[in-house]
């Protein structure tokens, strides 16, 4: 997930063409106080006149309770965002709220009620605390994410190298999001000429468990998508599984087994999602 600021009709133009899952025009952060407006009006213009393709379109909008919240809710929803993503999320409520506006917008321009997915950015320690709320609040949540700067401020401490102060927030989040069955995306690494270490947290975050990584960089893409992409061993391997678990239902055995160890239900869902993400990443078809 690339973050594209909402005030740059440059990198809005082709941000498409860099190979990123999905893009993010953000109103929030990146954008000071003088120019929301007009950065409304440039990712609303860039929704409805650029063909982004098959790229995911996130829009981040400012707080509800801000005097932008509303405005750019009802610009994107009338521009047909796939997901709004809600800055710092610390209640149920604060979803519940943004899901009852957007659906005031869907019925207002005629669109389908329920279409616009929504995203939830935690970024603080009461919203880790909340998180398992937040991920249920709302039946149009795709997924959660972290937001790092804010939750480290919130902590009191500082972003380092190895991520440990993150370490308890990219758990709880992971865990949330498994139990509420939607994506969990991980937080940006703001250095994007430290490709070593940007790798090393790439691989950290694929391990833990996550669905993707958001990044601000084009060069940061590549990296993403190898680390997650499945290797040509890991997907034979997968193949074989799946294979075994067919054969083992034909035959009408109750116990799989490959090359004589016993496969049980973790290792064919594990085989499964490795397949998954071989087809999302293009290398794969099944038959």
């Amino acid at each position: 997930m690339m973050f594209v600021p909402g005030n740059n009709p440059g990198m809005m133009t082709d941000a498409h063409l860099y190979g990123a899952d999905s893009l993010m025009f953000d109103l929030e952060d990146s954008v000071k106080l003088t120019e929301k407006d007009s950065a409304r009006f440039l990712v609303y213009n860039a929704l409805t006149t650029i063909d982004y393709g098959q790229v995911e379109k996130v829009v981040r909008v400012n707080p509800l309770n801000t005097e932008f919240g509303k405005a750019d809710i009802e610009a994107m929803v009338k521009a047909g965002v796939n997901i709004i993503r809600l800055p710092k999320s610390e209640t149920p409520q604060d979803v519940i709220e943004v899901d009852n506006y957007i659906t005031e917008c869907e019925k207002k321009y005629g669109i389908e009620v329920g279409s616009t997915g929504m995203m939830a950015a935690i970024e603080s320690a009461l919203g880790i605390i909340n998180a398992y709320a937040i991920a249920t609040a709302s039946k149009r949540l795709i997924g959660i994410a972290l937001g790092a700067e804010d939750y480290v401020a919130d902590l009191k401490t500082s972003r380092t190298i190895s991520g440990v102060e993150l370490f308890a927030a990219r758990s709880q989040l992971l865990i949330a999001s498994r139990a509420a069955g939607i994506a969990a995306i991980d937080t940006v690494f703001s250095d994007v000429n430290n490709e070593e270490d940007f790798r090393k947290e790439v691989q950290l975050i694929k391990d833990l468990g996550f669905d993707g990584k958001s990044v601000l960089n084009p060069r940061q893409i590549g990296p993403v998508i190898e680390i997650f992409t499945p290797t040509q061993k890991e997907i034979e391997y997968a193949e074989r599984v799946i294979a075994a678990l067919k054969e083992a239902e034909s035959k009408g055995l109750g116990v799989v087994s490959l090359n004589g160890k016993m496969i049980d239900k973790p290792v064919v869902i594990r085989a499964e999602r490795t397949l998954e993400l071989a087809e999302a990443a293009g290398i794969y078809r099944r038959a």
